[in-house]
């Protein structure tokens, strides 16, 4: 009987990027993700299923080991710290780039700069490597609101086209990070279940190529 294997992936952008990979490694949902209820899903390949969750999420299910590998961005990895787990390959889809973000012509105050963020522990690192001192805001979404209406100096977040930034008049300015969606195993799994997933991350390693 064939070794189990679960992927966790994450919803949107990534997922829409994901599932033409998971195809050219001969892995297709039974079921349409994006328009069904479901969580957990069949696949074309009898031992192996998908689980669809939220992009932050996807470090936490793949350490824990109720998925054995998953697809999550860089920067929800590089937040989340990559204990349990290993970067196995870099899927190159989804790029896009971490940037602090503000006016571009407002003076920038010299101590206690305040920061809004959904990063905090990237933040804080990139920050302190400067020997800055800064006030760390957590925010979950409309991120580029604070600089508008005073809550945050800058802002810390992903940056793809910038339109978003242009359009409430903030403009990219220092770069942290440049960011990509990865495979990440699960250590265990990897021990455990060693030949199946060598096998499988190969096939996805085949797909991006």
């Amino acid at each position: 009987m064939a070794t189990e294997l679960t992927i966790a992936l994450a919803k949107g952008r990534i997922l829409d990027e994901t599932l033409p990979l998971l195809a050219r490694a001969g892995i297709e949902p039974l079921d349409d993700l994006n328009t069904s209820r479901k969580l957990v899903f069949a696949t074309s390949q009898p031992n192996i299923k998908l689980v669809l969750i939220r992009s932050a999420d996807v470090p936490t299910y793949v350490q824990y080991g109720a998925a054995d590998m998953g697809v999550a961005g860089k920067d929800v990895l590089a937040e989340h710290g990559g204990e349990g787990l290993y970067e196995r390959v870099d899927l190159k889809i989804a790029p896009c780039r971490m940037m602090t973000a503000g006016f571009a012509d407002r003076s920038m105050p010299r101590t206690r700069l305040k920061v809004a963020t959904k990063y905090p522990r990237i933040t804080r690192q990139f920050f302190l490597e400067q020997g800055r001192q800064v006030e760390l805001i957590k925010l979950y979404g409309s991120m580029e609101l604070a600089p508008v209406v005073g809550l945050a100096d800058i802002i810390v977040d992903l940056v793809d086209t910038g339109n978003t930034l242009k359009a409430n008049g903030l403009t990219p300015l220092e770069h942290i990070m440049d960011i990509s969606s990865r495979l990440i195993v699960n250590r265990a799994s990897l021990k455990t279940k060693n030949q199946p997933v060598k096998e499988l991350v190969g096939k996805i390693e085949q797909a991006v190529k």
